[in-house]
């Protein structure tokens, strides 16, 4: 079905305002952050903008009867072309669909729509001493509902877990155009365990399986205060050594992020206000919680830290903590200063390692950045094992586009080999899924089998997660 004639169709389900079908209009929609969408085309033939989940149903019944591709789109803030019609067919632009239903207090949980920006949630939030603790670095761009898509964790997963930890139930479309709610139909309990767990199938599955419309998440008391020790590493080595005696003496911090050489380069050549030490490593600590127990931990780590660290620092100042997150909050950015006509590329981004290797893993990129000739900048979060890496190309370059790919490629067979996962926290998309079978074996069969159940007819976002042609 052409584009023209879909919109026609389209146009019958939706007021003619929120059906996009001019060239330009599809075109913005065929990008998103990542590395993979910059040298291939992937124009969709309709962009809707449902805004109820009657409006959605109609339009999956309608795709489902005339086997059209329907992708579910949030912000486009995503690396991995989640959200891109590989495919074709009608996107779903779910953004704009940004309702804060209820904020329910008593029971400790919110009631939102997909399009709720992270951000604003937590600002709406603050107003009943309550937050939504998974913090990705993109909080002021990434919708709830990419977050439930991606599973997404973020800078305090290491105390507050990831998304799926915090949903409690879930209204689904299927690709039938039936609609379904995980978790019970009516129910507010923070514990349940009736009936098959349908909603963490839903968390994490990238909008392969069904398009979420409504999002029931559990929230916690705003911590009362909060703490950020910066301990500063003559040696890498010596910096996830630090993070394990941290919690071998049994303090959990909220969250525990590393900059490598490179990032703290990158960093004083982007802002050189900020002054970072010159060091192999600097870790960051939060931690949070009562005023007395969180002076006691950052306190502690002080002393443990600074028996490995070339220097430690411990600061409560609003003021200060924010100078201390700043050099972490830009180094994404800062990394393309690493040369004047680079760019910084979202690729191979996101591996998750054991904790024991670490610093095997940060070692080791960086010889496979001077194997392949590509500049290399590492940072992330190390308290869980998720390392972030940015390599900075010429994208004009096509060698240096070749050997980037080939850089990517071998640091997600680094990650399979050191025991660890290709995605920590980002997703799988159409960009690593070529190497699910290394990384699940058999349990990618029974994946499949469960696509083919609730999407016979693979019109939900086909070409993502499972094995390129498998799905």
């Amino acid at each position: 079905m052409d584009s023209q004639r879909l919109g026609n169709e389209l146009k019958k389900i939706l007021p003619p305002g929120r059906v996009l079908t001019s060239s330009l209009e599809r075109k913005m929609y065929s990008y998103d952050s990542s590395f993979h969408a910059r040298f291939r085309s992937f124009v969709p033939d309709a962009v809707t903008l449902p805004r109820s989940t009657a409006e959605v149903a109609e339009i999956m019944r309608f795709a489902s009867n005339n086997n059209i591709p329907v992708v579910p789109r949030g912000a486009g803030s995503g690396e991995t072309c989640g959200c891109l019609a590989v495919r074709g067919g009608i996107v779903l632009d779910l953004s704009g669909w940004d309702t804060i239903e209820e904020v329910d207090a008593a029971n400790m949980q919110v009631i939102v729509r997909p399009g709720v920006v992270h951000y604003i949630l937590n600002e709406h939030l603050a107003g009943f001493g309550l937050f939504f603790p998974p913090d990705p670095g993109s909080t002021r761009m990434c919708t709830i509902g990419g977050m439930v898509a991606n599973n997404s964790s973020g800078l305090r997963a290491v105390k507050y877990g990831t998304t799926e930890q915090y949903v409690l139930g879930l209204e689904v479309v299927l690709p039938d155009g039936r609609v379904i709610t995980t978790g019970g139909t009516n129910c507010r309990a923070l514990k349940n365990v009736s009936g098959l767990n349908l909603t963490k199938l839903f968390v994490g599955s990238e909008g392969t399986l069904g398009v979420i419309t409504r999002i029931r998440l559990r929230v916690w008391p705003r911590p009362r205060a909060r703490g950020i020790v910066m301990a500063v590493f003559g040696s890498l080595d010596e910096a996830p050594a630090a993070v394990l005696d941290v919690y071998q003496s049994g303090i959990l911090p909220s969250g525990i992020e590393i900059l490598d050489s490179s990032a703290i380069q990158a960093v004083n050549m982007y802002k050189p206000e900020i002054n970072l030490p010159a060091a192999e490593a600097i870790l960051l600590f939060e931690v949070d919680g009562n005023p007395a127990g969180v002076e006691w931990e950052g306190q502690k780590i002080v002393e443990i830290t600074g028996k490995r660290a070339l220097s430690v620092e411990w600061a409560t100042d609003s003021q200060r903590m924010a100078d201390l997150w700043r050099g972490r909050g830009v180094v994404a950015v800062a990394a393309a200063r690493l040369r004047p006509d680079g760019s910084r590329i979202f690729a191979g981004e996101d591996i998750s390692v054991p904790l024991s290797r670490v610093t095997e893993a940060l070692r080791r990129i960086k010889e496979l950045g001077r194997e392949f000739g590509v500049a290399v900048v590492n940072y992330g979060h190390i308290g869980d094992g998720n390392v972030h890496t940015a390599p900075v190309i010429n994208l004009e370059n096509s060698d240096e586009v070749a050997r980037a790919n080939g850089l990517v490629d071998a640091i997600h067979r680094l990650a399979i080999e050191l025991h660890g996962s290709t995605t920590g926290e980002h997703g799988v998309g159409a960009v690593r899924n070529q190497y699910a079978l290394a990384e699940h074996g058999e349990a990618v069969n029974v994946m499949k089998r469960l696509k083919e159940t609730l999407d016979p007819g693979n019109i939900m976002n086909p070409g993502k997660l499972l094995p390129p042609g498998e799905e």
